[in-house]
């Protein structure tokens, strides 16, 4: 193993009719599925659809950090 690590980062945007942190949480359970080595996320936009003046669902946009295997 070397003596650093090298990491990706990659865009998922996860949304909800419950929260902002709901939304997160779908977006890394679904990044989850198919990445390993996840370690850390960024938000880097939210926003929300509007219905009948209320919140009908958030959306967040996040960047996904995680270590490229065997670096």
């Amino acid at each position: 193993m070397s003596e650093h690590h090298i990491y990706k980062k990659l865009e998922m945007v996860g949304s909800s009719k419950t929260s902002i942190e709901d939304a997160i949480e779908n977006a890394l359970a679904e990044c989850h599925k198919s990445v390993k080595n996840m370690d850390w996320f960024e938000v880097v936009e939210t926003r929300g659809h509007i219905v009948s003046g209320k919140v009908g669902h958030y959306q967040v946009t996040i960047k996904i950090g995680f270590k490229i295997e065997k670096s």
